[in-house]
Formats: C-alpha cells, structure tokens, sequence
C-alpha cells in the first residue's frame, strides 16, 4: 500500500471509530433530513409568502421585510390585481397606494439626481410621486418589461417637467431651456473631471454645439430661478437656525436721510439767524427740549418762547420755499 492510500485508509479509520455504536448510516440520514426540514421551515416563516401578500394586502412592517426580488413579483402581482378591479372601488386605491408604497425607493432614487436644483427636496419628491402614479396607470403587465423600467422614465420625465414650468421667470423657449440644462450638468461634470470651470469651446465640444449656442444657453440662466422674495436665501450659514428671507434683507427709505439733507440746506439760513434765534431753535429740535424747558434755561416765559419760534420758523419757511427747497415734515409740523 502506497504512502498516499495508507493515509486515505487511516482517515477513513479514525472518522469511523468517531460513529457512537448502535446508530446506523440510516440513522444519520433521518436526523440531516429532520435538521433540513426544520431549517426550510424556519426560512419558509422568516420569509413572506408573495402570493399571500398579494391576497390580502401586506401592512407597512412587510412591505419593509421585502426584499427587491419580492418587491418586484408582489408589484407585478398587485398591478395584475389592479386591471380586474374597478376604478371607483375602495379595493382599487387601497392595491394602488400599495404599489406605491413598494415602489417609493424609485421616486427616492430619481429625486437625489436633481436634488442640487434650487427647490426642496419634498416637493421634488411629491411630483416625482405624481409620475410614479402616472407609471402605476400606465403600465401594461402583458408587455414583458419590468415595472422599474417603465416608471424610471416616467418619474424623470415628471419632474424635469415641474423645473420646466416653474424655473423661469420670463418666457424661454423650450428648446433653450433644455439647452441650459444640458450646458449646466456638462459644465458640473466638466469641473469635476478639468478641475477648474470650463471654456465655451471645450463645453460646446462635449454637447456637439456651437460657441454661440452655447454663450446663448448661460445667457438664459438669467431668468432662471427667481427667487420669492419671501424666501430665505439657499445655503447654510452654520448657525442651524432659519435664514432671514430676502424681503427682511432689503433696503427702505431712512427718514434720518431726508433731515440730514435738509439741514444741509438751511444751514446757510441758519447761520444768518440772530445768535438767540438760533440757540432757541438748537434747544428745540437738536436738544429736543419742551417750549418751557427752553423758557426756564432761558429766564423768559414759554409764550414768549412760542412766538419767537414762530416766527423764526415762518421766515425759514418762506426763504426755503423760495428758493425751492424741500423742507422736512417734523419741522413743519412743529411751527
């Protein structure tokens, strides 16, 4: 015997003596095939029966424990279910929203790719739920295709739809904006590969177009996306709060602006004045002080006060509206 059969021989010695005596070859069979059946039925449990699930409809716990094969089979199921159903039935939306539920990572999976668009991310995901809804009515089960393939399409399709109609602020023609989208995804993927914003040349190459056309289609961004002036700007400044909208950023008419102008302007009639003249009106409106506050610094009443205003006020009033001057209210108001 050869040194390799001796060893052969010698492990099937030793694995033999390991064999408690008194169970049989048969013995062993029964048990493996008892451990086999327990495992099947253990897996059979842990995994949903589809045709079950299609019977009677799965709740959300289930549809989550699906795998893609069976959310796959249970859709096309449930969309064969949907055709013998009526339109009008509470079973017909109950399959449907169903189908819907199992199919949400579509809707999810098409949303990200125009997530960096400048819209929220839930109304990009609602209207590509109107598409998937779209797909659910139009799919035909007798075709062959998968539902994915059919519904991907028709998600895109619907929300590059909702950016066409609400992403412009003047009328561009759509030939152009499908243009400026081309041009924007190329000139992404272009920095991304140049490692620097591209020419006009090198973008019109990778599209196939001219320079011009080109030029033309980042021209059109200028009407693209205008923002609601009640919107708070995009972007996180790190703080974790909400943003000041737009309208809260702008600038308003400072009635500081208007007295400093006109205080400009009779600051030569002003300087004409008598000396008590003017310290009374420094008192008044720079100051700030009452009639008889005046009157006290002063040693006078608060009538005498009043007429000298008066008619210091109605002499600077002529003289400005001679040389045609505005003049402000508070002043005005004050004579």
């Amino acid at each position: 015997m050869s040194a390799p059969t001796s060893a052969v021989a010698l492990s099937t010695t030793q694995h033999t003596s390991r064999i408690t005596p008194g169970k049989t070859a048969g013995t062993t069979t029964r048990a493996t095939a008892r451990t086999t059946a327990r495992t099947t039925a253990r897996t059979s449990a842990a995994t949903p029966d589809v045709r079950k699930l299609c019977a009677d409809l799965p709740s959300r716990e289930e549809l989550r424990s699906l795998d893609k094969t069976q959310v796959r089979r249970l859709t096309e199921q449930l969309l064969r279910r949907l055709r013998s159903l009526d339109h009008e039935s509470e079973e017909y939306s109950r399959v449907r929203s169903t189908v819907v539920e199992l199919n949400t990572a579509l809707v999810h999976y098409v949303a990200r790719g125009f997530a960096r668009r400048r819209a929220a991310y839930d109304d990009i995901f609602q209207t590509g739920t109107v598409g998937l809804l779209k797909a659910i009515d139009g799919y035909d089960v007798d075709r062959g295709s998968e539902f994915a393939s059919f519904a991907l399409p028709t998600i895109s399709g619907e929300i590059k739809r909702f950016f066409r109609d609400t992403s412009w602020g003047v009328h561009v023609t759509r030939t152009l904006q499908e243009r400026f989208l081309a041009v924007t995804r190329t000139v992404d993927q272009l920095e991304q590969d140049l490692g620097r914003e591209p020419t006009p040349p090198e973008i019109a190459a990778c599209l196939g177009m001219t320079v011009p056309e080109v030029n033309e289609a980042r021209e059109a961004s200028r009407a693209y996306l205008v923002d609601s002036i009640d919107a708070a700007p995009s972007g996180n400044d790190g703080s974790g709060r909400d943003r000041t909208p737009l309208a809260d950023m702008l600038g308003y008419d400072e009635a500081e602006y208007g007295l400093v102008d006109f205080r400009e302007s009779v600051k030569p009639l002003l300087s004409a004045l008598p000396q008590r003249e003017k310290r009374i009106l420094e008192m008044r409106f720079w100051q700030d002080l009452t009639q008889r506050e005046i009157g006290e610094e002063l040693g006078v009443s608060q009538m005498h006060i009043s007429r000298i205003l008066n008619t210091t006020l109605t002499r600077l009033r002529r003289q400005l509206e001679a040389d045609a001057m505005p003049r402000p209210r508070a002043l005005h108001q004050a004579a």
